[in-house]
């Protein structure tokens, strides 16, 4: 019996966002809504609050027709990412890049009015898998890589926001993606992609998208992290590390400085 207790326990433990979230399709009625405009089909948050990663056949049908979003990754490279998030090391050092950027992520999400938690967190995802010397400017010149920076963007996603032409020389190209390498720039270009994908999908203007003010804002944002990697299992991923404690302190946390023994 107690080792029955145990097995169980430790699958709910290690159960993956995907498990999860198949999980919840078990327990909990689907949402018919069709996206697009979102501001206006979102689930209302009256009675029971609906899981924002569980989106129908519907909502995916419309979201691969505007956006061309897919499935979930395999789940080997879901085991993969999972073990990753385990290892200390890694996430402390992925945290402390991730510090080096705050400034930015502040300042940018602040102009753009798009909820800083959710770069953060994909940022720290994208920090957290970026693949050795992806970051060399000689890497870059030689197109080894397709994405660049702490978002892994790419040059296409400057075209989409009209800073470059829709026809890029090879030249511009190669300039685009050097200059992806900048972290000012690299921070900026993800925070207007959301903009940029928030007004595509008709969502609120004026105000920060915020998970815990309603299941439409929760929706909303795991609806941009769904459009940001194109992965099924990734809005779980995301809208797990913009709750995380560490995340949230980074981001939020006061600081101060030492007070010089002299004073």
């Amino acid at each position: 019996m107690g080792l029955a207790l145990l097995a169980l326990a430790g699958q709910a433990l290690f159960r993956s966002p995907l498990q999860a979230w198949r999980a919840s399709q078990m327990q909990s009625p689907r949402a018919a809504e069709i996206l697009g405009p979102l501001s206006a089909r979102l689930p209302s948050s009256e009675g029971m609050r609906p899981d924002p990663i569980d989106f129908s056949k519907e909502e995916l049908r419309e979201l691969n027709r505007r956006f061309g979003v897919h499935g979930p990754q395999p789940a080997l490279a879901q085991l993969f990412t999972e073990g990753l998030d385990q290892f200390q090391p890694l996430r402390n050092h992925t945290l402390g890049r991730l510090e080096d950027l705050r400034p930015l992520i502040i300042t940018h999400s602040r102009r753009q009015e798009i909820n800083p938690m959710l770069v953060a967190a994909v940022l720290y995802d994208e920090l957290q898998h970026a693949k050795p010397g992806e970051d060399n400017p000689i890497a870059v010149r030689s197109g080894l890589f397709n994405t660049q920076g702490p978002a892994q963007l790419g040059f296409e996603e400057m075209v989409k926001q009209g800073q470059l032409p829709a026809s890029v020389s090879p030249e511009q190209i190669t300039e685009a993606r050097l200059e992806l390498l900048d972290p000012d720039r690299n921070v900026e270009l993800l925070v207007g992609k959301f903009a940029r994908l928030s007004r595509a999908l008709g969502l609120p203007r004026g105000r920060v998208l915020m998970a815990s003010d309603s299941s439409a804002d929760a929706k909303a944002l795991a609806t941009l992290a769904y459009l940001h990697n194109g992965k099924l299992d990734y809005p779980g991923r995301i809208l797990r590390y913009m709750q995380d404690p560490a995340l949230h302190a980074l981001i939020y946390g006061r600081r101060s400085s030492p007070i010089s023994a002299l004073i």
